[in-house]
């Protein structure tokens, strides 16, 4: 891998990957349609690191006072009903669907998952599935000519149940194409969530599982030989500095702006991909090899 393609890579991964429309499509759109080799999966896993730390340093109040709070409450049993020791047990437990389905999908991951056809049809698809959340909240915060506006739940209104069911819709982002945010923000629309208390749960829950991910793929990349060190660090460096960038924007576009625009980029995106691949101009395994 060239410095070149690494910093068109991590800029690619920064940009996308707090927002709905999948930065590991993104990645292997890149490649593809410049005719690079596949970064693979283990590139975009220790990438991601760089954009987690993006999540770290920018909710870091959030965090440090729910770590804290939660490692007192294991032995101050009057601080376990507090709503940051709750929150604690929530992000492990919202970890737990990801952390299985990777293990038991690993190959099907960095194989035939990255087929150009799968991710077109899960642009699409997932794209669809966000307008209809999308529209939902939208309708449940106007409200309309006979009916008051709804009001939705925040992240103190969040239980197991719930967390569960955002750990599932995370879970389906191991699918290039699909989107951590987009599937876990959707899902928490359609869960009756506050659009801000959906993405930030959804950024608090991506924290463990990408960063157990990156030093996953980082320790197996450590004892291979084809690993470009220098231009996949400089990567990650520039997904961090872009990625925090875009969540220091995209937290404030979510609070009274439409998920549309993505919707409809995912869908155009999705449909340009199927016809290319289905006119023969790119093959639906363009740019797979090892990278």
């Amino acid at each position: 891998m060239s410095w070149f393609e690494s910093l068109i890579l991590g800029l690619v991964q920064g940009l996308t990957e707090f927002l709905p429309v999948s930065s590991s499509a993104h990645l292997r759109l890149t490649a593809a349609f410049s005719g690079w080799k596949d970064p693979g999966a283990a590139f975009t896993a220790i990438t991601q690191i760089g954009t987690e730390a993006a999540v770290l340093i920018y909710f870091r109040k959030d965090i440090g006072r729910i770590i804290s709070t939660w490692s007192r409450s294991l032995v101050k049993k009057e601080l376990r009903s507090d709503h940051d020791a709750q929150m604690g047990w929530l992000v492990i437990v919202g970890s737990i669907p990801i952390g299985v389905l990777g293990l038991l999908f690993k190959d099907h991951i960095e194989g035939p998952f990255r087929d150009l056809r799968i991710t077109a049809t899960m642009l699409i698809v997932v794209g669809i599935v966000i307008g209809i959340a999308d529209r939902l909240a939208a309708r449940d915060e106007t409200g309309g000519k006979h009916r008051a506006p709804k009001q939705r739940k925040g992240l103190e209104d969040l239980g197991v149940k719930d967390g569960l069911i955002f750990g599932f819709c995370q879970s389906m982002a191991l699918v290039p194409g699909v989107s951590r945010s987009g599937a876990t923000i959707s899902g928490g629309l359609f869960m009756g969530y506050k659009r801000e208390s959906a993405a930030r749960y959804s950024f608090l829950l991506a924290i463990p599982a990408v960063l157990a991910s990156g030093l996953f793929e980082l320790k197996d990349a450590m004892e291979s030989d084809h690993v470009s060190w220098g231009p996949t660090i400089f990567a990650t460096v520039i997904a961090f500095a872009s990625g925090y960038a875009v969540i220091a924007w995209f937290m404030k576009w979510i609070s009274n702006k439409s998920f549309m625009p993505f919707v409809w980029y995912r869908i155009a995106l999705g449909i340009v991909i199927i016809a290319l691949v289905t006119a023969g101009v790119l093959s639906p395994h363009a740019a797979e090899s090892a990278g």
